[in-house]
């Protein structure tokens, strides 16, 4: 059984771009799409009352947005395999289950107001981090308008070792659905320890720290390079912060995907600092993909 693409719908101008994105995702790989609203108004009023009272005013709402989240995914593409769901829980806890039987989650980046609008909402940050699925918050495009991809470029972000693989191997699998380009990046930088003040020693500092990105780039890549030949693969060293190189590099990318894995004694998985700082400030979708142990 083909495991769906998973959007977390609520209504919002940034849902409506999520179910828009995931349905041409969707249809670019040939696979299901479900859409579900959480939706707690059952849980707090009890099963026996709700059924007596008929359906309310919450559960009429409900109904109402996952099916014209629905008809919207199936006027963008009829070929679409769309089902949908209202399921009597909180946000998180709803898409934290659909990720065991999902093939990855989609979630819009919903501000508050004002500047938090370009900041990440808590529900996408609380699934991002904790989902055993590949989950993708729509950055970017801050009009709430999703659009084709017009970048042609699959951004990958290349951490230390061990290697993200599913993050690798995720990467590529996008870049091949799109016949699109990838760009794995690795930074690097100078240990604060080490002194460049001598002109006869700068370069040879450099070229070491540069070659040793390289090598961690050429060994992260060497699996899904032959399994993917025929992806137009670039690979970038760049001498800066992680988070800075990761960020300048979305302004022109479709997607950004980068790894997270589960950390000993601790719940869930574990969003380092460039994470966070990719899915708060990217200029385009973020695909957080965990790393099973």
């Amino acid at each position: 059984m083909e495991l769906p693409l998973v959007v977390g719908v609520d209504g919002s101008e940034s849902s409506l771009r999520a179910v828009d994105w995931a349905t041409d995702e969707a249809a670019l790989r040939g696979i299901p799409l479900r859409l579900v609203y959480a939706s707690l108004w059952e849980r707090y009023e009890g099963a026996a009352l709700a059924k007596g009272l008929g359906r309310s005013s919450e559960q009429v709402i409900a109904d109402n947005i996952v099916e014209a989240a629905a008809r919207r995914a199936q006027r963008r593409a009829p070929e679409a395999k769309v089902s949908t769901d209202v399921l009597p829980d909180d946000a998180v806890s709803v898409l934290l289950n659909e990720a065991h039987t999902a093939f990855a989650l989609v979630v819009g980046s919903r501000g508050r107001s004002g500047l938090a609008e370009l900041l990440l909402g808590s529900v996408s940050l609380a699934v991002a981090g904790r989902a055993v699925c590949p989950v993708i918050v729509l950055r970017g495009n801050h009009d709430n308008q999703a659009r084709a991809a017009s970048h042609r470029r699959v951004l990958l972000g290349v951490g230390e070792e061990p290697h993200d693989t599913a993050a690798t191997r995720f990467a590529f699998e996008e870049a091949e659905a799109r016949d699109a380009a990838l760009e794995a990046v690795r930074a690097w930088r100078w240990p604060a320890c080490e002194s460049t003040d001598h002109p006869l020693l700068a370069g040879e500092p450099a070229r070491l720290h540069e070659e040793r990105a390289a090598e961690i780039l050429e060994s992260a890549l060497n699996t899904a390079v032959a399994e993917h030949p025929n992806v137009a693969l670039r690979r970038s060293t760049v001498e800066g912060t992680a988070r800075r190189v990761l960020l300048d590099a979305s302004a022109d990318a479709d997607l950004l995907v980068v790894g997270a894995r589960k950390r000993h004694g601790h719940a869930g998985l574990q969003l380092g600092r460039v994470a966070h700082a990719v899915l708060h400030h990217s200029a385009c979708p973020v695909a957080v993909v965990p790393q099973r142990e």
